[in-house]
């Protein structure tokens, strides 16, 4: 049975950091968006999406880091 190359570190941990950006990102325009359509005074949705988009990212990051995909 032949051995299957191991991927670029590089390569797994980049990807791992474009998915975080990715995830962030769209929480934080999403936020926008709804204090846009709401006329909110303060940014709370901004604030509320981009703490949940956070936490959701690093739960992805290390859930890749503890159990990583063979």
């Amino acid at each position: 049975m032949p051995q299957q190359k191991q991927p670029n570190p590089f390569f797994k941990y980049g990807n791992m950091a474009i998915q975080m950006a990715v995830v962030i990102g769209l929480s934080v325009w999403g936020g926008k968006e709804l204090d846009e359509h709401y006329h909110t005074k303060k940014p709370y949705y901004t604030i509320a999406l981009s703490l949940i988009g956070i936490g959701a990212s690093l739960y992805l990051t290390l859930k890749d880091l503890i159990n990583p995909k063979k």
